[in-house]
């Protein structure tokens, strides 16, 4: 028989954020989490997505022993601004037992239900900068820090239940050679001259910050017409910087100004951390923070987490002057291969921004989708 109890306390929390330590302790593929940092995601006085938000905490049990885990997630910006009467669901993992996997799900559709909407979506997180998809393909490669990584059989329980296909990511690589200058040099000195545009660096992180603000907003300008999109307000923006820009290099953060010094494009890159957080174990102490710092110094590889251009100037070629930027620092840097985060299928502007690179797709994943 399996039962599923709200976990609620911190002793509770802990072992729902520690249950895939134990899931996927032989996997050479599978990324560990910072626990601190996962629980703090989870505390409704840290994290501030909690005041448009509300999320509850699931664990499935057989015969006394954790089996399985599930967030259960509403995001009322997305409900009440958008409309869009979604049921979100996340952090979902389990043994391959359908009786599992079944009650956790039937647990997060009795909630959906009780408030009305009108289907279910997992894996998603609160927003677009958490994770999402169940990977589908992409198995015997180690998974990015931003990212889940989930066992070949995951995707049979999705089908099993009666879930259906929403969405459907890929992820790609290239090796940094395949960045020829010559496809966006001379563009981008075009490009800057004809828009009155300028590229802004950085060598400190106090550089960054007062400009952060402004690229949140450019975000989600930028990002609105996704699917799935829900914007970030102005205290999540704290929350955010705190979050994520000291954890980035600032010469991976870079900037593009009109003659206004109106904020058009960023790109944001970051280390890839994978190795990092596997031999950090999910802690930052004591050896952690070491394995993460030597990450962040020394890296070769580096995972393009962001891009984003004002809707007035996309389609103009902005892209290549952050291009012509990144570039410039990775050779300084000597990095060799270049990741990118999901993204859609359908999303046919970001794939031609690519395409000279020969990107080569190493990994798919899906949302799933239930009418309730």
């Amino acid at each position: 028989m399996i039962e599923i109890k709200e976990a609620i306390s911190k002793k509770e929390l802990k072992q729902f954020v520690k249950f895939p330590f134990k899931l996927y302790k032989n996997s050479k593929y599978w990324v560990p989490p910072i626990i601190s940092e996962e629980l703090k995601t989870f505390d409704k006085s840290e994290n501030p997505v909690f005041n448009d938000a509300e999320a509850r905490f699931f664990l499935a049990y057989k015969n006394n022993e954790i089996v399985g885990r599930v967030a259960a997630i509403i995001n009322w910006l997305e409900i009440k601004n958008q409309d869009i009467q979604k049921m979100r669901f996340g952090w979902f993992d389990f043994i391959d037992d359908l009786q599992v996997s079944k009650a956790l799900l039937k647990t997060v559709e009795k909630i959906g239900k009780e408030h009305n909407l009108k289907y279910t979506e997992g894996p998603v997180g609160f927003s677009n900068l958490d994770k999402v998809g169940v990977m589908t393909e992409g198995f015997d490669s180690i998974a990015p820090m931003i990212t889940w990584y989930n066992h070949p059989y995951y995707v049979n329980h999705y089908q099993a239940h009666g879930y259906t296909v929403e969405k459907e990511y890929s992820e790609s690589k290239f090796p940094f050679a395949n960045v020829k200058p010559e496809f966006f040099k001379k563009a981008q000195e075009l490009i800057k001259r004809r828009y009155k545009l300028t590229a802004l660096n950085f060598i400190k992180t106090s550089e960054v910050m007062p400009y952060a603000d402004r690229m949140f907003d450019l975000f989600n300008k930028s990002y609105a017409s996704l699917s799935s999109f829900v914007e970030i307000t102005d205290i999540q923006k704290e929350y955010f910087k705190k979050k994520f820009i000291s954890f980035v290099n600032p010469e991976y953060i870079k900037f593009v100004l009109d003659e206004n010094e109106n904020l058009v494009a960023f790109a944001i890159v970051m280390p890839r951390f994978a190795d990092a957080l596997q031999k950090a174990k999910g802690k930052i102490f004591p050896f952690g923070v070491y394995h993460i710092l030597k990450a962040k110094k020394h890296s070769k590889d580096v995972i393009f987490y962001l891009i984003g251009v004002h809707p007035d100037y996309q389609n103009k070629g902005v892209h290549a002057v952050l291009f012509n930027e990144m570039y410039e620092t990775f050779t300084a840097k000597g990095i060799q291969t270049c990741y990118r985060t999901p993204e859609l299928e359908d999303n046919e502007a970001i794939h031609k921004i690519w395409k000279h690179f020969d990107p080569v797709v190493y990994k798919r994943r899906k949302t799933f989708k239930k009418n309730l």
